[in-house]
């Protein structure tokens, strides 16, 4: 196995690991120069499409939310983050891991959730320095 391919196929798992599939649109929220480099190239490498910034108007079957604890109200973000989601899509919520600057205390988030009308379904770690946890509208909502 050449390294390229050996580079693809763990990119493909990261992305993977979190579910993501060809052909879905992933719109990223909260891009910044912290942000995973290696996770959303595997995105895109998995999807087939370019990961769409948050100007993006039309419907998604994913966000990338990256959160840093400065970053302001999480219900609010989180709101505003399911605007664009499709029926059955849902939220991942990154947020840098324990120790590294802007963490965000996983009971916030458990916190935040349900004000915001999302369950939590897994939580994750995403990349080096970011936990993901996988949000989605009951299914009441859905």
């Amino acid at each position: 196995m050449s390294a390229t391919a050996g580079q693809a196929q763990t990119e493909r798992s990261l992305a993977e690991r979190l579910g993501f599939k060809a052909s879905q649109v992933v719109q990223e929220i909260g891009y910044d120069d912290d942000c995973d480099d290696e996770l959303r190239s595997s995105i895109e490498t998995v999807t087939g499409t370019e990961l769409v910034d948050e100007d993006y108007e039309e419907v998604v079957d994913v966000v990338l939310l990256w959160w840093r604890d400065e970053d302001g109200d999480l219900v609010e973000g989180l709101i505003d983050a399911m605007t664009a989601v499709t029926g059955g899509g849902h939220v991942w919520l990154l947020t840098p891991k324990a120790g590294r600057d802007g963490h965000v205390e996983p009971s916030d988030i458990g916190e935040a959730a349900p004000i915001a009308g999302l369950s939590q379904t897994s939580s994750v770690s995403a990349a080096r320095d970011w936990s993901g946890t996988r949000l989605v509208a009951p299914k009441t909502r859905r």
